[in-house]
């Protein structure tokens, strides 16, 4: 039985994956160097039955001082939402990364490694008129310099109940965020004031 059990343990290690198998994969993926001026991202959620239950659209942009970073999103949604989210990100040099948001539960944390970054949070989310925290496991592949491939898995008491997948554009580098930035806010506003 011993034997069982350590097999399994092995089969299921060697299934894993860790973000420092990618070391060596090109181009290198630097969140302030792709999450800089704008950017254009589509998705598709999919529940635990791998259905598709919502499409979206989302407007980026990024603006960096350093290390430190903050990444402006609108979403659109397919059922008619608008929705917001600022992250407060720093990249460190040995490619940690940690983040904040509005409807993130405590911080992000992350690490980059080649054209690849795997970062772990709880996210609250609108549940049937209420909210519930999701432990979201995002992986980031750099396809190339202008478009990356997110996939993420949503898990509730260590099961998974939701699925994304998300591909991001950058669009133009040197735009000024400034717009999207007061679009952020009074999304942000009209959410409080609800």
């Amino acid at each position: 039985m011993r034997i069982c059990i350590m097999a399994a343990a092995l089969l299921l290690a060697g299934c894993s994956q860790s973000v420092q198998q990618y070391q060596a994969e090109t181009p290198k993926l630097s969140l302030k160097e792709f999450f800089l001026g704008s950017g254009k991202a589509y998705g598709v959620l999919h529940d635990w039955r791998g259905k598709q239950t919502l499409r979206f659209t989302a407007d980026l942009c990024g603006e960096w001082q350093g290390d430190k970073g903050d990444l402006y999103e609108v979403f659109y949604f397919s059922d008619g939402r608008v929705e917001q989210r600022h992250w407060q990100l720093t990249q460190f040099a040995d490619g940690r990364i940690t983040g904040s948001a509005g409807d993130v539960v405590g911080a992000a944390n992350g690490q980059l490694a080649g054209n690849s970054l795997y970062w772990q949070y709880v996210l609250r989310i609108p549940y049937n008129g209420d909210e519930l925290d999701v432990t979201v496991k995002d992986w980031l592949y750099l396809v190339d310099q202008q478009n990356l491939i997110n996939r993420t898995t949503m898990h509730k008491f260590g099961i998974k109940v939701a699925e994304l997948t998300l591909s991001i554009q950058q669009l133009n580098p040197q735009a000024s965020c400034s717009n999207l930035k007061q679009q952020v806010a009074e999304l942000a506003n009209k959410s409080l004031s609800r």
